[in-house]
């Protein structure tokens, strides 16, 4: 199939050369376009169509008007072959308008000030993890512009304002309130950057550059995709258009948190020193093992038994289902990370993700619960996690485990993990006690119970679970 022809009107401002090489293999989604021979300070935006994944179209964005690109890529339509576009631009005017252009990519030309004009912010769709910077923002428009320029460089946290280029994975955007938005192309929304670890979705990472980049979570997370699971579509693209500013500088997360790593509220100041409740920790072979509603059932088997249960997710990717589902079986006060100012916890400093650890749990230990639930994400060989299983503050703060699991086999691995590391265990569930036949191979082979998820909402069940050496009133 030709990239570009009469058809489409690209002939006369496109000259494209492709190579076919043998090749193997799925679409390269997240290769990059690479400049060869940049010339110009006029930029501009190409639109190249390519059939992917069933998509109408997928967008090369090329900045200069004299310039060569290579963009190696792979089609999966029942052709294993790897083909390399040169693409040679010679432009005057913007190829779809026939109009000039004259606006600067968001990552382009010198940093300068854009002002968000009222009638323009009310329409900005914001996301979850921006739900405290949205709440001042909406009250209060006018106290904040854009950022951008070549010269800009994001940091994970920084608040951007982005242009909906195509829809891919995430048709939805998770508003402040957890309501799935609906995305259209060329609607502009408020995410964060942040990277991303999803082994059933992306790995992520915030680029160098206000460049085109990816919506890689749906609760409103930016970053470039460099890795994808094979069986999901390619990542909604999306156009920064500046970074969220005030008079003091670019707005990030942490600016407009509640809760702050190294700041106890007055509340965990003045619980400070006093015995701390029991805290049982949920973990789980993998993502989509069961955690949360794991922790859930517990919440409310705990909650039905009449004690006041605290919970808390302390690393991950940030969205609203969760905190909301642990609302839902009874806990309260309840937090996750994006109240500390975090978008998600991958990539930060070892250092930093055990003192939001420490930090959570002192936070909702001094709220007086009863018990405290912590949720912490993905599986035990994700890099933060299995550091932290081997953390004296882990033991310290933990005063056991609830592990959910896919299998039996996945259960005996962790347990086998946990055990090395001396982390003491109460109890497996998850997603492998939805099968009768996975719960009895997985009790014959472990030394702990196994649990039928929904069997935690039973009050005698979830309140054996509570550690014995701490007494609760």
């Amino acid at each position: 199939m030709p990239v570009a022809g009469p058809e489409n009107n690209y002939e006369s401002f496109l000259k494209v050369n492709t190579r076919f090489a043998a090749g193997a293999g799925r679409e390269d989604e997240n290769a990059r376009p690479k400049m060869r021979t940049p010339s110009s300070a006029v930029y501009q935006t190409v639109m190249l169509p390519f059939l992917t994944r069933g998509k109408a179209s997928r967008r090369l964005a090329a900045r200069t008007t004299n310039a060569t690109f290579a963009y190696p890529w792979t089609r999966n339509a029942g052709m294993n072959l790897s083909r390399e576009i040169e693409i040679e631009i010679n432009l005057s005017r913007n190829i779809e308008t026939g109009d000039d252009v004259h606006a600067l990519a968001a990552d382009a030309g010198p940093t300068r000030r854009l002002d968000l004009e009222p009638g323009r912010a009310r329409h900005i769709r914001a996301a979850y993890t921006t739900h405290f910077v949205a709440a001042e923002f909406s009250k209060h428009p006018g106290d904040f512009h854009l950022v951008a320029g070549a010269d800009t460089a994001p940091r994970p946290g920084d608040v951007v304002i982005a242009r909906v280029a195509e829809i891919g994975k995430h048709t939805r955007l998770e508003s402040p309130v957890s309501r799935r938005q609906l995305m259209f192309v060329g609607q502009e929304i408020m995410v964060a950057y942040g990277n991303r670890y999803a082994p059933d979705q992306f790995l992520a990472h915030v680029p160098d550059t206000l460049e085109p980049c990816h919506l890689v979570a749906g609760g409103g997370l930016a970053g470039y995709v460099t890795q994808m699971h094979a069986s999901i579509d390619a990542a909604t693209a999306i156009e920064p258009i500046g970074l969220l500013a005030t008079k003091d500088g670019v707005v990030n997360l942490r600016d407009f948190a509640p809760l702050q790593v190294g700041n106890p509220s007055l509340a965990a100041l003045s619980a400070a020193g006093t015995p701390r409740p029991p805290v049982i920790a949920v973990l789980g072979t993998s993502m989509n093992s069961g955690k949360s509603t794991t922790l859930g059932c517990l919440v409310n088997g705990l909650a039905n038994a009449g004690l006041h249960v605290a919970a808390g997710k302390a690393t991950g990717t940030g969205a609203g289902n969760d905190p909301n589902l642990f609302i839902d079986a009874g806990a309260f006060p309840v937090c996750d990370f994006t109240d500390f100012g975090y978008p998600t916890t991958f990539k930060l400093a070892y250092e930093e993700v055990r003192d939001l650890l420490a930090a959570m749990i002192d936070e909702q230990a001094a709220s007086g619960a009863d018990v405290v639930v912590i949720e912490i994400a993905d599986g035990l060989y994700q890099g933060e996690t299995s550091r932290l299983l081997r953390d004296p503050l882990f033991a310290g703060y933990v005063d056991t485990v609830v592990f959910s699991a896919q299998d039996a086999l996945g259960a005996r691995a962790g347990l086998d993990v946990l055990q090395d590391a001396a982390v003491p265990v109460a109890a497996v569930s998850g997603l492998l006690t939805a099968s009768p036949l996975a719960t009895a191979e997985a009790a014959a082979r472990l030394e702990v119970p196994v649990i039928d998820t929904y069997a935690l909402c039973n009050p005698e069940v979830a309140t054996a679970l509570v550690p014995v050496r701490a007494s609760v009133s």
